[in-house]
């Protein structure tokens, strides 16, 4: 089915209604394929991986894969290379939230009990580990060496972010350059390499897949940076994970930092007692939140996020007006809405 020639509007909402009636048809397939990829005849496997997938989110990254092969080839009946690809990415996505859960002790994920706290550790590890494998699976299937090289370096690259967040944890002083590293890692590389390789299978040249790379980047980016300054602000209902997690757990992100660089000694030494040694008292978070508030820090922090916006949709220049690039510039904006 070839795509209607339309042009975009001139002012793009920001939203993923675009994206997702574009990919709908592709994503009841990858959702057919995740679910015949989780079979096991060791009924804990689905069972504990399905709660996970089941819990929903936004299928971001599988519809970037779906959106690149689109974007490509002009059809939206994308190959059956692009259907195992986005299911290998979602695979990959949960599987490192499996094991993230049990790194952080979180006991909710999107409103729910995690899997860990239902499971336990043990199991979400090691079902964590079979997705991985089943990711491999899939990605070897396309017979693709180039497309295999590049998600199997974005999962080395997500456990390298992981682990560097984990060695900042404690460490209110760390530098802007470390929690921008940490971030392309663990979140936007997965997004870059979902959205170029759709567009490798869908038959994209050098220029496009490139752009669809620098695209995903950029909107990971800002996707990270907005759900970090926002766990200081938002309910949880907004957030599907408890408010203030990342102050309770110790994590070093763009608010914190901004707040550092500009605080006062005594300023600096209560993010020292709370995140640096762990002794948070009560009324530390309304403490912390009254500090970013002085310092503006969860408005500057989206002021990046804007930034990361800006070039995820400049990348969107090489593609002709129409539906694709209308659906991924609302979706870029969408997963910075609340940085405008």
């Amino acid at each position: 089915m070839t795509l209607p020639d339309r042009l975009s509007e001139q002012a793009v909402p920001a939203s993923l209604d675009g994206l997702l009636g574009l990919c709908a048809p592709s994503m009841d397939q990858v959702n057919e394929v995740i679910l015949s990829r989780m079979a096991s005849d060791v009924p804990l496997i689905p069972e504990l991986a399905g709660h996970l997938i089941a819990a929903g989110g936004k299928r971001m990254r599988p519809m970037l894969c779906v959106a690149g092969a689109i974007a490509a080839s002009g059809q939206t009946d994308v190959p059956e290379e692009a259907l195992k690809l986005a299911a290998a990415v979602e695979f990959i996505h949960s599987a490192t939230l499996l094991h993230d859960d049990v790194i952080d002790k979180s006991d909710k994920r999107r409103g729910r009990d995690t899997a860990n706290a239902l499971w336990g550790n043990e199991a979400s590890v090691l079902v964590g580990d079979f997705l991985f494998a089943r990711a491999f699976e899939l990605m070897v299937e396309t017979d693709d060496l180039a497309i295999l090289g590049m998600l199997s370096s974005a999962s080395a690259r997500i456990t390298e972010g992981e682990v560097k967040q984990m060695t900042m944890v404690g460490a209110p002083d760390s530098p802007l350059a470390d929690y921008l590293s940490v971030i392309t890692n663990k979140t936007a590389i997965l997004f870059a390499a979902a959205a170029e390789a759709g567009g490798r299978v869908g038959g994209g040249d050098t220029e496009l897949c490139q752009a669809l790379h620098t695209y995903g980047l950029h909107l990971g980016m800002a996707f990270q940076i907005c759900d970090d300054a926002l766990d200081y602000e938002a309910a949880p209902a907004d957030m599907g994970k408890n408010a203030g997690d990342d102050f309770y757990e110790g994590k070093i992100t763009l608010p914190v930092i901004l707040a550092w660089q500009d605080g006062s000694a005594d300023e600096r030494a209560f993010w020292q007692r709370t995140l640096g040694d762990g002794d948070i008292k009560d009324s530390d978070l309304d403490t912390a939140r009254a500090c970013l508030t002085r310092h503006e820090a969860v408005p500057r922090a989206l002021s990046f996020a804007r930034e990361e916006i800006d070039k995820a949709t400049a990348a969107l220049e090489i593609l002709a007006d129409g539906p694709v690039k209308t659906a991924l510039t609302a979706a870029a904006l969408f997963a910075g809405r609340r940085a405008y």
